[in-house]
């Protein structure tokens, strides 16, 4: 292999890690400060490649000269979108399990699967379904809290109402089947395609044989991007500095007033968000479907765990050498440059054996294994009085 394959090989692996760093980025945030295992973070992520799926579809209809502006609004709107279900799911569930990570585990296991399914599901039928039920329940509950009932009271009629609430949207939303266009699901289960504006389709050429694809060379800025501002944001921000010490000691931050549940809030948003905007960066690299989350999930937390949780430099580094390793044993870059020299064949041999995408992650996998033996904190262990000695 030549200098300018190798070089391809390692800005291919460079490209991939940085999509890891970036779904990385929102658990690294978010299992450091509230050591929470989101087990949905890949869902959010999948929440973020269909909401760019549906911006472009909405700027097809205003013809083609705005095509290619699509991308500049599907990412806020994926963060926004992704954000705002991280945040539902931190208040409605989240908030509820902490200090007890199994039932979180389960918990955020189940939502996953909820949100998988709803993505394969929803119609016009079910949205309308959802507003109606939204509506009564949250209007009712308001209604509730106005009426001044003693504790007991209020959680019975809640319970009556949460039930009352779901029979009628069910009604409603069940007579809406009968219209063939509002029964129609929006996705299925069929995976879906988001064309690249022109502008970053091709190639950037450097020489005859050597060429870098502009998509993910705009993958790789907007990784710098997030991530620039997530580091200005913990650090210079007001809310940066309230998760910073949240994150070192909950107890005492909530003894010196602030609302450590806010924090909780405002950080799962944040992490979700991020795992959005990944979503958006994958639709660059293939196509979307309901499964989207699952291919990234687990290297998303090896990344933490290897990285160091809570550590951004630490994640960055693992992204990378995680991106870097996977590309280089998947491709068959080992063994190809091992062919060369016969006395080294059984070691080429070997190198071939994971010389498969699937392999690749097995041989990575037991890599961090026996790298976590030597340093079980990861690379850049937390610090503070809440870090294990």
């Amino acid at each position: 292999m030549d200098v300018n394959g190798l070089i391809t090989t390692v800005f291919n692996g460079i490209s991939i890690g940085t999509v890891l760093l970036i779904v990385a980025l929102g658990l690294a945030i978010v299992f450091g400060l509230m050591g929470v295992i989101n087990l949905a973070h890949g869902e959010l992520m999948m929440l973020g490649a269909y909401t760019t799926y549906v911006v472009q579809i909405g700027f097809k209809q205003l013809g083609e000269s705005w095509q290619g502006a699509y991308i500049w609004v599907a990412i806020p709107l994926a963060f926004a979108v992704a954000a705002l279900v991280g945040l539902a799911l931190e208040r409605g569930v989240i908030r509820f399990l902490y200090g007890r990570p199994l039932e979180t585990l389960l918990a955020t296991w189940g939502v996953s699967l909820i949100l998988r399914q709803f993505v394969r599901s929803v119609s016009w039928s079910m949205v309308a379904g959802l507003l109606i039920f939204c509506g009564l329940f949250f209007g009712g509950k308001w209604l509730l809290s106005r009426a001044g009932l003693a504790a007991a009271r209020q959680n019975l009629a809640s319970t009556v109402l949460f039930i009352l609430a779901g029979a009628i949207a069910w009604t409603l939303g069940s007579s809406l089947n009968d219209n063939a266009q509002l029964e129609r699901p929006w996705f299925s289960t069929r995976n879906v395609d988001v064309s690249a504006p022109q502008w970053l389709q091709g190639s950037l050429r450097v020489t005859d044989s050597l060429q870098f694809p502009i998509s993910r060379l705009f993958i790789i800025v907007l990784t710098l991007v997030c991530l620039f501002g997530v580091y200005w944001f913990l650090q210079k921000s007001a809310w940066g500095l309230r998760i910073r010490s949240v994150t070192q000691n909950r107890d005492m931050s909530a003894c010196l007033g602030i609302p450590t549940a806010q924090v909780d809030a405002v950080t799962f948003a944040l992490g979700s968000g991020l795992a959005g905007v990944a979503g958006f960066a994958v639709t660059l690299l293939g196509s979307v479907g309901p499964n989207l989350g699952v291919n990234y999930i687990v290297d998303a937390f090896m990344v933490v765990v290897v990285g160091g949780v809570g550590n951004l430099l630490g994640s960055v580094i693992a992204a990378l050498a995680i991106g870097i390793l996977t590309y280089l044993l998947g491709s068959g870059t080992v063994p190809l440059l091992l062919s060369s020299y016969e006395s080294l064949q059984p070691v080429t041999d070997f190198f071939n054996f994971f010389a498969t995408t699937s392999m690749a992650k097995v041989m990575v996998f037991a890599l961090i294994i026996v790298f976590l033996q030597a340093r079980p904190a990861g690379l850049f262990p937390p610090k503070g009085r809440s870090a294990e000695v």
